[in-house]
């Protein structure tokens, strides 16, 4: 799916064809006091708006958690995992319920749809996920997209939706996502202690400025804070996606986005786009372990694009299977890049430092001459910090 490119005075999502919207517990429940009916009832009005327009949409919702905090009766967002965990399997009831009323209604189709981390961190899984958001896209149905987090850990989590709609851009390839807030936009510092900030309009995605003017967490309803949303559109970017974030507070913000109006903050991918199977690698949050290279390695795969060879390791750290997205660090310990392991952790561990000729005659056999293809590895310089 090629992506379009925006033009000087036109919007980036009066020109998209496929958008993920993501939309924060403050704008879809009452103060945190369960689901607010007559706003996702207005989403759900705008959505088939976009639709009418031609366009598909994918939308990842919050709201769960709050709306089981008040069906369980408790007085706060509770903090102990089993307590959440209720709380966002009987919200998600309450939640999914309310927009199969408002999409039915408008005599639309929905879908849920619950992931977590482990769903696209593993490559049949996230290819399966894929698949089935897509033909749901081509049956005109909108998948709304919430984390399990009736099941989820810290092993498998995402942990705010701010990040899993910057996966779901990935995974589906969208032209552009949409992160609506309480906040008009990403400022050049918080607008709520400094009133000298102003709203940056436009930006590259890959600006590392961004991320320092972001703040902290902003609504103590929601979990996620402006430097989420800028680290969401950086990931984004990867696949070609812009992002615009702007204030759900906006009367019919995402018909008027879709008019071509400047809304909020507009933050642009570079020309770049990685392929899919190098974007599903940049995508898993948490790798199944590690090696360490020397700073011989390290230049070489930086510079050179080459594969990494087990002379060039010098530490290996966790468990993995032969197949398993690792990552590699240099010696001052940042992510060099990351790949497909040839070989397990045991099986490493006992080649490192070991010359190619080698490892035959250390483990009985050679599944590949180096540990890490070049062809199954991304560089990971762009996703720093």
């Amino acid at each position: 799916m090629s992506h379009p490119t925006p033009r000087e005075g036109t919007s980036v999502i009066a020109l998209a064809r496929r958008l993920v919207v993501k939309v924060g517990s403050s704008l879809v429940t009452d103060e945190g006091r369960g689901i607010d009916h007559a706003a996702v009832a207005r989403w759900v009005q705008q959505i088939a708006g976009l639709h009418a327009l031609g366009k598909e949409v994918i939308l990842v919702s919050s709201g769960a958690i709050a709306e089981g905090v008040k069906r369980l009766g408790f007085s706060r967002r509770p903090s102990e995992v089993p307590l959440l965990q209720a709380a966002a399997a009987v919200g998600q009831m309450g939640l999914a319920q309310a927009y199969e009323t408002a999409f039915s209604a408008r005599g639309r189709n929905c879908a849920q749809i619950l992931l977590t981390h482990a769903d696209l961190a593993n490559r049949r899984r996230y290819l399966n996920a894929r698949s089935a958001l897509l033909t749901l896209l081509a049956h005109h149905v909108v998948p709304v997209i919430n984390e399990n987090d009736t099941v989820v850990t810290d092993e498998i989590k995402v942990g705010d939706n701010d990040t899993l709609g910057a996966l779901v851009t990935n995974l589906v390839e969208a032209d552009a996502l949409i992160i609506l807030t309480d906040q008009s936009g990403l400022y050049s510092a918080d607008p709520r202690k400094d009133p000298q900030a102003t709203l940056i309009r436009d930006a590259r995605a890959d600006d590392p400025a961004l991320a320092a003017m972001a703040g902290g967490a902003g609504s103590a309803i929601g979990k996620g804070g402006m430097l989420t949303k800028v680290l969401a559109a950086r990931r984004a970017a990867q696949s070609g996606a812009h992002t615009v974030i702007a204030s759900g507070r906006e009367p019919d913000v995402l018909l008027r986005l879709a008019a071509g109006e400047s809304i909020g903050s507009c933050l642009h991918a570079g020309s770049g786009k990685l392929a899919a199977r190098k974007q599903w690698m940049t995508d898993h949050l948490q790798v199944a372990g590690r090696v360490s290279v020397d700073d011989g390695a390290a230049r070489r795969l930086r510079e050179g694009g080459a594969s990494l060879l087990p002379v060039g390791v010098t530490e290996v750290a966790g468990e993995f299977e032969r197949g398993d997205v690792i990552a590699v660090v240099d010696q001052q310990g940042r992510e060099v890049a990351r790949g497909l392991s040839n070989y397990a952790a045991a099986e490493a561990r006992l080649i490192r430092r070991a010359p190619t000729s080698q490892i035959e005659s250390i483990l009985g056999f050679m599944e590949q001459p180096e540990l890490i293809h070049r062809d199954n590895m991304v560089l990971m310089q762009a996703q720093q910090a």
